[in-house]
């Protein structure tokens, strides 16, 4: 992706998860402003939230180059956010029973390179900590089976905003019963489907707009090896299944742009030459079932027709088509030509992070630096999808499994 913000990575060090391969973590000086605090948290150097910025709770911090919540934290800490201040992490496994698993030394060294340089405090429980000093934005990143109880933790304990990551919960009657609940207390709830503010979405919606017939194609691939082993621990881990995990991005833009909802949908047909369906034991020993990759094209009752295409095998690269009949008109890559040199960068720091932090890094910056202005100023949050947006697209993706399932039986 492509923005003006070149100077964007410069990050520390991190821990690697793999094989006892771990990076040096580099000391640099505390932020500007920090102060020292005598708190429940004990003598540690603590950074606030600054005026005009919104005091974050990372909720989920996961393993270090592995998870989600971590790649957050670094663009924080790095302040690649402007309006958002990274003051407080909460991660009840790697703190608790987790901590002597794998990953666990890895969590200790970046904990421990946060709260010495950053001043970031630690906890296992939201419960933990103190009022919010400035308005108070929850980023739950964990899991999707832990958001509706760790939603309505964020609310209980002072969180003004809400940045939900995708899907949100594992189903409709779950997220449609957290939104009613932050509608309640009054409590905005921001999703981080990041693609809707994707370069390359918007050049082919562009396009698109300007050729008579034409058909949008999106196509989103991830970088597991195409083995037993490497597919059944993705199922595991992403047990909610692809359309509520890998896809759900595309989903999101379905529901976005192109008027799709359950009941506008006259049509879903997969393309089961490309599409593939596997049951696979996953580390546990369980068997679970998925797709390994799907195509399908959706056609509503209001005349739209749309693809989407999603590989977890397929590489690195997300992109999307547009056709006229059966001629490729137009295609544009995430990352472009542009941001291949720093995705390159990228690689070369952090070997074994996962690949797609690199190529949607900038989209990510995008999504929270909004979010997190949204909650210190009130300035509206363009283009970031809503909790109702998310209720929408579970359904879809709730709607579309079983009939595409039984497509490639």
């Amino acid at each position: 992706m492509q923005f003006t913000i070149s100077s964007i990575m410069t990050f520390t060090a991190a821990a690697s998860l793999l094989a006892g391969k771990t990076f040096a973590f580099v000391a640099r000086p505390a932020l500007a402003g920090a102060t020292r605090s005598m708190s429940a948290f004990g003598q540690t150097l603590a950074a606030h939230a600054k005026d005009g910025q919104a005091e974050v709770v990372l909720v989920g911090c996961g393993a270090p180059n592995r998870g989600m919540g971590w790649y957050h934290g670094l663009q924080m800490v790095e302040a690649k956010c402007p309006s958002a201040s990274l003051d407080y992490v909460v991660e009840p496994w790697f703190m608790g029973a987790g901590g002597d698993g794998p990953g666990g030394d890895d969590f200790k060294k970046c904990q421990a390179e946060w709260e010495s340089t950053y001043g970031v405090k630690f906890a296992t429980s939201l419960a933990d900590l103190p009022p919010p000093a400035a308005p108070r934005l929850a980023l739950i990143s964990g899991r999707t089976a832990d958001n509706p109880r760790l939603l309505s933790e964020s609310i209980a304990n002072g969180s003004k905003c809400i940045y939900l990551e995708k899907p949100g919960a594992p189903t409709v009657a779950e997220l449609q019963a957290m939104k009613d609940e932050a509608e309640e207390a009054g409590v905005e709830v921001l999703m981080g489907y990041n693609k809707n503010v994707c370069k390359y979405v918007s050049k082919t919606r562009d396009y698109a707009a300007g050729v008579d017939g034409s058909h949008v194609t999106f196509v989103s691939n991830n970088a597991y090896e195409n083995t037993a082993e490497s597919l059944g621990e993705c199922f595991e881990r992403n047990a909610e299944g692809m359309l509520k995990n890998m896809a759900i991005h595309e989903l999101a833009l379905l529901v976005s742009f192109y008027d799709v909802t359950v009941e506008n949908i006259e049509s879903v047909t997969a393309d089961k030459e490309f599409s593939s369906m596997q049951t696979l034991p996953g580390p546990s020993g369980t068997d679970f079932t998925d797709f390994d990759k799907i195509k399908f094209t959706i056609k509503t009752k209001s005349g739209k027709e749309v693809s989407v295409s999603a590989d977890r095998c397929g590489g690195t690269d997300s992109y999307a088509t547009v056709t006229k009949g059966d001629e490729e008109v137009f295609r544009y890559y995430m990352p472009d030509e542009d941001d291949k040199k720093l995705v390159d960068e990228l690689t070369a720091k952090y070997p074994t992070a996962m690949p797609y932090f690199f190529t949607q890094d900038p989209d990510y910056i995008t999504v929270k630096e909004r979010v997190a202005k949204h909650t210190a100023t009130g300035e509206p949050a363009e283009g970031i999808a809503t909790i109702g947006v998310a209720v929408e697209t579970l359904r879809v993706a709730e709607y579309l499994t079983p009939i595409l399932q039984e497509q490639l039986k």
